[in-house]
């Protein structure tokens, strides 16, 4: 499915305007990236320099509007409407429709940011725009299991634990296990069998 969009969305929470990725935010991205490097590298893979400028970003946004265009993907900075500052991003990957009508969902916050309750206000409203907007069934987000702020995120958001996956996914140089979890639209109704 493509989407016509020449401009992109954008959705307001009460303290959060959430900007769908623009090659023109290469600047902002990196540099999020850069004052966050140290706070976000035991969840991230490794990262090479190249990753934290803003030519690899200006890259990357390209390819994230390209998805979100083609209906796979949608990508959201997360800035103060007070400031303008980025203080996190959330995406919304992999978006597959069909029988499976399904995506996986990553997000990061700024460490000044956390404990505000700012991703539960982001995610609530992404996560309700997707439902409505693309129709999809179900959002996957998985998470290393020492990572309690993203446990505890996600259960507020009412996902569900799944299972668990061992050596998931290669995050700070090692093979790591996660907790898997997903959460139904709840304007879908169960089938009985």
């Amino acid at each position: 499915m493509i989407f016509s969009r020449k401009a992109p969305e954008s959705l307001q929470t009460e303290r959060l305007s959430l900007v769908q990725a623009d090659p023109k935010q290469a600047k902002l991205w990196a540099g999020f990236q850069q004052q966050n490097r140290a706070h976000l590298a035991p969840w991230d893979p490794l990262r090479d320099e190249a990753f934290f400028t803003a030519y690899a970003w200006q890259l990357r946004l390209e390819n994230a509007r390209l998805q979100y265009q083609q209906g796979s993907a949608a990508h959201w900075a997360l800035l103060d409407k007070c400031s303008g500052e980025m203080l996190g991003q959330c995406s919304f990957s992999n978006i597959v429709q069909g029988p499976f009508m399904a995506c996986h969902l990553g997000y990061s916050l700024a460490a000044h940011a956390e404990g505000k309750g700012l991703m539960f206000e982001a995610l609530s409203t992404a996560i309700e725009h997707l439902f409505c907007t693309r129709d999809l069934h179900r959002i996957m987000a998985n998470h290393l299991p020492s990572n309690l702020r993203s446990a505890q995120l996600l259960q507020r958001l009412n996902f569900e634990k799944e299972g668990y996956a061992r050596s998931y996914l290669k995050i700070a140089g090692q093979w790591q296990d996660h907790v898997l979890n997903s959460l139904i639209n709840p304007a879908h109704s169960q089938i009985s069998v």
